[in-house]
């Protein structure tokens, strides 16, 4: 009764009581780390996960291009977040009539305030085209204009995989394994390509232990939106590079100008994110306490607590409509860190 008891007001015990939580209240789970101060306090897998498996992180690749991008304007290959989308692609043939392309910029992408004319995302038809890029520039602009409106969006993303193609001369998993995956000590990870919807949707959906792949379109440019395959402990370095400021064992990896950009609050209007405000693709999930996750489906997280000096993942393997993460993590894992 008493372990119960404990757990209902938020606190576990000992490490034994928390696996058992996880076990019993989020089953999907696959893998957890915690680093506290910058030391590793805290690791343990689930569903027969071994450390250095992988999972799907889901949206949580979009937080991951984010850096790349800040690597990228670091470097000079992308001079600037207010460039022009339509600056990298000049051979592009804009559809008769489309105005407000033209007007915009990278950081639309990045803030997710880019305008489309679609309601959702269209994955068929930029998943069966022969150019993911730009079929995704098919469904840039509209007749409203730049509304600045807040406009989650997944698939269209892959733009800014395109503009990183185009600015490096590099795919997208090779500028990663050479300016982010290596330097953080990451196994080097592969293009992941599927020649059938059937083979994207189990890739999309399994529940087994995945390689260090990243999921590409039929040019090898890996998908930013999603499709990206980490374990927790690698999950965990991402968000040690974020606390830290865009440094790794003495090593600016990114400059910690982009770091501060990346994570800036800019408000939510429409208020179907749970309260959270939103950077350069991370969720900010307290301004003031400088609390901010890379967060994918099926409850994949990078959770950064800059107050607290703590970095949580957890990895997890597919289950829709997964909300109460960021929760579990506050309400259950962050106060048995605290008592340890």
């Amino acid at each position: 009764m008493k372990r119960e008891r404990d757990m209902k007001g938020g606190k576990c015990a000992n490490k034994e009581e928390l696996y058992h939580l996880i076990k019993e209240e989020q089953p999907n789970i696959c893998q957890m780390v915690v680093y506290k101060d910058g030391k590793k306090v805290y690791s343990d897998c689930w569903n027969n996960y071994q450390k250095d498996d992988c999972t799907h992180i889901m949206s949580a690749t979009k937080s991951v291009i984010a850096i790349l991008i800040g690597i990228a304007i670091d470097k000079g290959q992308i001079r600037s977040v207010e460039d022009k989308v339509l600056d990298y692609f000049p051979d592009y043939k804009v559809k008769r009539g489309e105005k407000t392309i033209y007007d915009i910029h990278i950081k639309h992408l990045l803030t997710m305030r880019t305008p489309y004319k679609c309601k959702g995302d269209p994955w068929s038809k930029v998943c069966s085209s022969d150019n993911w890029t730009y079929s995704s520039l098919d469904f840039l602009g509209g007749r409203k204009g730049l509304t600045d409106e807040f406009n989650y969006q997944t698939v269209c993303l892959h733009i800014l995989s395109g503009i990183l193609y185009k600015a490096t001369g590099m795919k997208t998993v090779d500028y990663a394994n050479t300016y982010l995956f290596e330097p953080l000590g990451i196994k080097k990870h592969t293009n992941f390509y599927v020649e059938t919807a059937e083979e994207h949707k189990q890739f999309t959906i399994g529940k087994l232990p995945k390689e260090n792949v990243w999921f590409c379109d039929t040019q090898g440019l890996g998908t930013p939106g999603y499709g990206l395959c980490m374990s927790a402990e690698d999950m965990a370095k991402i968000g040690l590079l974020c606390l830290y400021k865009g440094k790794y064992d003495d090593k600016q990896i990114v400059s910690s100008q982009w770091i501060e950009e990346m994570t800036r609050s800019r408000e939510v209007e429409n208020g179907n994110f749970r309260g959270m405000e939103y950077g350069y693709l991370w969720w900010i999930i307290d301004r003031k306490k400088n609390i901010y996750a890379a967060i994918g489906n099926s409850g994949n997280i990078i959770y950064v607590n800059s107050q607290k000096n703590l970095v949580i993942s957890v990895s997890s393997y597919f289950k829709p409509t997964i909300f109460d993460r960021v929760d579990f993590i506050q309400e259950y894992v962050e106060p048995f860190i605290w008592a340890m």
